[in-house]
């Protein structure tokens, strides 16, 4: 299947919605019904607005984090209708792939 690998960026601290944002996404993407949704913690990177964020051992909340998914056309159509609706200033990589599963259930 052909789609598109999309990858959110944010920090641990992040909140939207009174949620922790990538708590908020992978929710949001249940409820389009998005499947092979992964939350990936990082250790450390540089931001988009150059600063370094890293995960500290007393203080997490600076922690990277990234959000990755891979989804059709249609799927990613309602998944940034409804971001934009949300009036999200979120940072993201939209790369297109293809997709699918290897072997027998």
């Amino acid at each position: 299947m052909n789609g598109y690998q999309i990858s959110f960026y944010m920090q641990q601290n992040d909140r939207h919605d009174g949620h922790a944002l990538c708590d908020w996404l992978v929710k949001l993407a249940g409820e389009l019904e998005l499947r092979g949704v992964t939350v990936i913690a990082g250790t450390e990177g540089i931001g988009h607005d150059g600063r370094l964020h890293s995960a500290h051992f007393f203080e997490l909340g600076d922690q990277p984090v990234k959000v990755m998914m891979a989804v059709n056309e249609e799927q990613s159509d309602k998944l940034f209708a409804r971001l934009k609706g949300e009036k999200l200033r979120l940072f993201y990589i939209k790369a297109p792939v293809e997709f699918g599963v290897v072997g027998e259930d």
